[in-house]
């Protein structure tokens, strides 16, 4: 479904569009389920008619007989059972299955303002706490739902032919249990999306803490990690508070009602039988009903919880996939092919969420195959404008166009198979060395991967590893130095091998030799590619064709190495600083 059906739609349908993928696991489990409802209302009869015509008429042969066709059916029941729970279940974990891949690959779609709005722990929660109990209301809802509406009918149409005013009085309960349930309901799924709402705040403050446990270590600063986690397990011990109450008054007045309904079958057919209105017999059969009345009642009370639980998780699933994408192809959207990589930054203004103002009416114009260092202080706006460039958020006001084509008129996906980023905070999947170089080109081959770890400086430092190309990396590369992340990093880059380089900070964290290497194969990689370099270390973009400095959102000034440095602006008084740190710590 798209996301406008998603909109469309209420949540119930959303919910059972679902099951069509998985029709005929639902329909076997609904058949069985029929089939257990059957064999249980057809006992009491079997019962009425003994007490009525086998035993007083002494045909003791048929009563065996039927006792043993009871006991067949009800080994048959085991059977049908156990189909229920095994394939019901399956059916369940099947659609929650669907719901979560669907979910997935709509936050695949979003844009990058959505995760930068929405902590890791938050998202988990909503892709597995969330749906958890709608494996549950899949399996067991309808199922429950039908059995118990066809057995409450049934055992009322078949009490009717007993005694019909005892009948009607059960069949006025009905309408009362289902306005209490109903009440307590809305009160539950209230408190069961709070609920939901508080566990994923704990979520996310777990995964802050377990993600940044290094850190806390660093600074002996474990007992402030115990005591923030201690404070988030308090909010969870009360997260469900207002819900256990709500379930227990929910649950309470249910066994209130079918109690009472117990003691009002004894005590009015007691006063019949009390005036020969009734024989014993029929009410003892009517006794029988009531307990098969009963258990789909329950069935329907724990229906209305499990409904408040899933649907609490449901409408959240919904929330997430009605959600549009901020930054969208257009319906025309040509595709980028073989780019000469020229860029134009034509008055380019762009704020983070309309009113954090970043960049200020910049222009600026790349040529194909050329390279451009961008610098200035932090805060200025160098990654920004390189963010917007391959589109992960759109300008404000201006435009921004490749081989004269605005990038919003590009699909966002041949605009990424064309520029190739390199940041400074990289990230290496808890994967082989291998699957992470291959990450730049899914269907290379070990030769290829081989060629790009040469090329980025790494192919030496993975023969020297325990398992060479499939050592494993560890959590978001943790097992490996800062450089070796870095350079892995790099050669996904060269097996990508895209007309459009962005390179983020990308040999912060390489030492002084393998930098220089690093440095030759940046060159010889940027010849007949666009090349954009965000620096903080000079040293490193003294080659660069032309220098680009950034403060304040606003292009300072613009030229070679040696023209900047002889305008005494803002990189000349950056290059002298760093060279006068560097002069200080050789000394």
């Amino acid at each position: 479904m798209k996301t406008t059906d998603y909109q469309r739609m209420s949540p119930l349908r959303i919910f059972l569009s679902y099951f069509k993928n998985h029709k005929g696991l639902f329909a076997l489990d609904l058949l069985c389920a029929v089939g257990i409802a059957g064999i249980d209302m057809a006992f009491p009869l079997v019962t009425r008619m003994a007490l009525y015509d086998l035993l007083p008429g002494k045909l003791y042969r048929t009563f065996f007989i039927i006792m043993a066709a009871v006991i067949c059916s009800y080994v048959l029941r085991t059977l049908l059972n156990f189909i229920v729970t095994y394939f019901g279940h399956t059916f369940g974990i099947r659609v929650e299955a669907d719901i979560r891949r669907d979910l997935f690959r709509h936050m695949q779609e979003l844009s990058v303002d959505f995760y930068d709005r929405n902590r890791t722990g938050k998202l988990m929660s909503r892709l597995t706490t969330d749906l958890f109990e709608l494996t549950e209301l899949a399996h067991h809802g309808p199922e429950d739902l039908l059995t118990s509406l066809l057995t409450i009918c049934g055992a009322l149409y078949i009490m009717a032919t007993i005694r019909w005013e005892l009948a009607l009085i059960v069949a006025l309960t009905i309408p009362v249990f289902l306005a209490v349930v109903m009440l307590l309901r809305r009160r539950m799924s209230r408190a069961s999306a709070a609920a939901k709402e508080k566990t994923g705040h704990i979520n996310q403050e777990i995964e802050s803490s377990l993600s940044g446990f290094r850190t806390a270590k660093a600074f002996a600063n474990e007992q402030q990690e115990k005591d923030r986690f201690d404070r988030a397990n308090q909010v969870y011990k009360t997260s469900k508070r207002e819900f256990h109450k709500a379930m227990g008054m929910f649950h309470s007045t249910v066994e209130f009602f079918l109690c009472s309904l117990n003691v009002i079958v004894i005590g009015v057919g007691g006063y019949f039988v009390m005036q020969d209105q009734m024989d014993y017999r029929d009410l003892l059969t009517f006794s029988l009903y009531i307990s098969s009345f009963v258990n789909p009642m329950r069935k329907l009370s724990s229906f209305s919880e499990m409904f408040a639980n899933g649907f609490a998780g449901l409408n959240r699933f919904v929330e997430v996939m009605r959600m549009e994408p901020t930054v969208q192809d257009k319906p025309d959207a040509k595709s980028l092919e073989f780019a000469r990589g020229e860029i134009r930054v034509d008055h380019v203004s762009f704020a983070y969420d309309g009113d954090l103002a970043v960049l200020h009416d910049v222009s600026l114009q790349v040529e194909p195959g050329e390279t451009v260092a961008i610098v200035g202080p932090s805060g200025g706006g160098k990654s920004t404008l390189c963010q917007l460039i391959p589109r992960f958020y759109d300008v404000t006001s201006g435009s921004i166009s490749i081989d004269g084509t605005d990038i919003r008129d590009l699909t966002q996906k041949s605009l990424h198979e064309n520029i190739g980023i390199v940041q400074q905070d990289v990230f290496l999947f808890a994967d082989t060395v291998l699957e992470n170089i291959r990450y730049g080109k899914p269907d290379a081959t070990l030769e290829e991967v081989a060629e790009a770890a040469k090329k980025a400086e790494i192919y030496e430092d993975i023969l020297a590893m325990p398992q060479g190309f499939q050592t494993y990396v560890g959590e978001r590369g943790t097992l490996l130095s800062g450089g070796q992340k870095q350079r892995i990093a790099i050669a996904r880059i060269f097996l990508k091998n895209p007309p459009i380089l962005i390179l983020d900070e990308a040999t912060s964290a390489l030492d002084s030799v393998t930098e220089a290497k690093i440095q030759r194969a940046f060159d010889n990689l940027a010849v007949g590619r666009t090349t954009l370099i965000i620096a903080h270390r000079l040293s490193t973009i003294r080659n660069a064709h032309r220098i680009v400095s950034i403060a304040d959102g606003v292009i300072a000034e613009t030229g070679s190495h040696e023209q900047l440095l002889q305008a005494g602006g803002i990189y000349a008084q950056l290059y002298r600083t760093q060279n006068a740190l560097a002069l200080e710590a050789m000394g």
